[in-house]
């Protein structure tokens, strides 16, 4: 099969306007997975370069094949879509490709000072593959991404909060992303819930505009999660599973209610950014490795 490693670099290696900022850029590069059904390879890609770090978008079985290897990675992002159609249960195949292709690649991985990001369908790998939540580095499925309380596809946009101090919360006060998912529901037994709040693995909660609790109630909390959770890590830290999608709402223009803030700062005398508060998420990750 043809190598699928897809880039928009101009011919000085970086994108125009979209690195117009000119963040810190690392060295380290990023592998996107991609393949059956995954469809937010392009949109991740970006945000990661606006942020400073390089990217490829890898087919899954360019991986397999040997033509890519996960050692000449440091971040390895699952990023959302509706993989093999989600028909045997949401990122569970591609798990099981993955699990039975790739297993030692991605323990060594695991192993090294590496990163791992799910997003939205890449949560719901992660979560088959037993990497979140990981405690004492077992492998197990211990969570699930269950369907929506109310029983349909939910495509909106939802605040977000940190709720724990780590390195993909730092210096955010609230987050505002879209939403697209029929299986976002985060389930865990009472005991794992227990050892997820001890160990300050909940990342992000779903809130009202505000940044009060949603209390599980809908819209807030749009798919019914236990205790509003958004988004985890694994007990280590370094991998992180989210169901909103904040690569697609990186600009100020790209969030639902911009007009409206858009003349409320004018009002105010306030400068209209240009990227969106979501943006601070893909700067931590990058700033890991700076």
């Amino acid at each position: 099969m043809k190598t699928t490693i897809r880039s928009d670099k101009g011919p000085s290696g970086r994108t125009g306007k979209d690195d117009s900022s000119h963040p810190p850029q690392t060295d380290e590069k990023a592998i996107i997975m991609s393949g059956y059904g995954i469809n937010s390879e392009m949109e991740t890609q970006v945000a990661f370069r606006r942020a400073g770090m390089d990217s490829d978008i890898v087919h899954i079985n360019d991986l397999i094949a040997g033509r890519r290897k996960l050692s000449q990675y440091r971040l390895l992002v699952f990023p959302g879509g509706f993989s093999y159609g989600d028909d045997t249960g949401a990122g569970n195949a591609y798990a099981n490709r993955v699990r039975n292709n790739l297993w030692d690649d991605l323990e060594r991985f695991l192993d090294n000072d590496n990163l791992v990001l799910g997003i939205c369908n890449g949560f719901q790998i992660l979560a088959n593959l037993g990497l979140l939540p990981a405690f004492d580095k077992k492998y197990e499925r211990e969570i699930a991404l269950m369907p929506n309380r109310k029983g349909v596809l939910e495509c909106r946009f939802a605040t977000l909060k940190p709720a724990s101090d780590n390195l993909f919360t730092r210096g955010i006060d609230r987050m505002y992303c879209p939403i697209a998912h029929g299986e976002g529901n985060f389930f865990c037994s009472p005991e794992t819930l227990v050892r997820l709040k001890t160990k300050n693995m909940i990342a992000f909660q779903y809130c009202r505009d505000d940044l009060s609790p949603a209390n599980g109630e809908y819209p807030y909390n749009p798919n019914g999660s236990t205790e509003d959770i958004a988004g985890i890590t694994s007990e280590d830290g370094k991998v992180l599973g989210l169901m909103p999608h904040p690569e697609r709402a990186m600009n100020f223009t790209n969030l639902y209610d911009w007009p409206y803030q858009k003349e409320r700062m004018k009002r105010q005398g306030k400068k209209l950014p240009q990227e969106s508060l979501n943006m601070q998420f893909f700067k931590n990750i990058v700033g890991y490795f700076c």
